[in-house]
Formats: structure tokens, C-alpha cells, sequence
């Protein structure tokens, strides 16, 4: 049975936690600045998505901390969430190449 692909926010979000453990805050500016401002995450939207990413053993508590008397509660990826993260990486650099392939050599609008 084949994986069923990751939502590009849930593709960001494993990405942002890919290089270290992050806070929701700064998981949602890091998903902002990896998409241009495309992808915008809103908090409610971001912890539903966190709440399954840990569900399906995606993503890991890592700590938390008090900041200016509010709590931040970080996320690490897992490795079962790096290997995914890599395969929908992987997959999706495929089809990009397959699409520019196809591109340069079917009518010539790539040159």
C-alpha cells in the first residue's frame, strides 16, 4: 500500500523542525519564509497539525521553557519523520525534474 502523500504545510512543518527544534512561533515563521509568504500558518492550524504529526510518530516533544512568563513548548523531528520528510522530498524532485524534462523537450517554451 502506498504512503499517502503529506500536505505541503505538513511538508513544512517536518522541513522546519528538520534542522533543529523549533516552538510553534518559530515553526510558523520558518513555514513562512520557506514558502515566500505563500503558506501561512495560523496557530489553531499549526497545533492540529502537530497534534497528528506526533500521532502518526512523525514528530517528537523536545523540551519546553518559560519565556517572558509564557510557556514554549518545542518539536523535534523523529527519524521515522526524517525518513518520511526525505521520501516526499525525494518524490517530489522527481516529478519536478520529469515535469521540466518534458517542458524543455515537447514544444520548446523552455529554452
Amino acid at each position: 500500500m502506498t504512503e499517502v502523500r503529506l500536505r505541503e504545510a505538513s511538508f513544512l512543518i517536518l522541513s522546519a523542525l528538520a534542522s533543529e527544534p523549533r516552538h510553534g512561533y518559530g515553526i510558523i515563521k520558518d513555514v513562512q519564509a520557506q514558502s515566500d509568504g505563500a503558506v501561512v500558518l495560523r496557530v489553531g492550524t499549526l497545533y492540529g497539525a502537530l497534534d497528528r504529526l506526533a500521532g502518526e510518530g512523525l514528530i517528537e516533544f523536545d523540551h519546553e521553557e518559560v519565556v517572558d512568563s509564557r510557556l514554549r513548548r518545542y518539536y523535534r523531528l523523529s527519524a521515522a519523520g526524517a525518513g518520511r520528510l526525505a521520501q516526499e522530498a525525494q518524490r517530489s524532485a522527481r516529478q519536478a525534474e520529469l515535469a521540466l524534462s518534458r517542458l524543455a523537450t515537447g514544444n520548446g517554451l523552455l529554452a
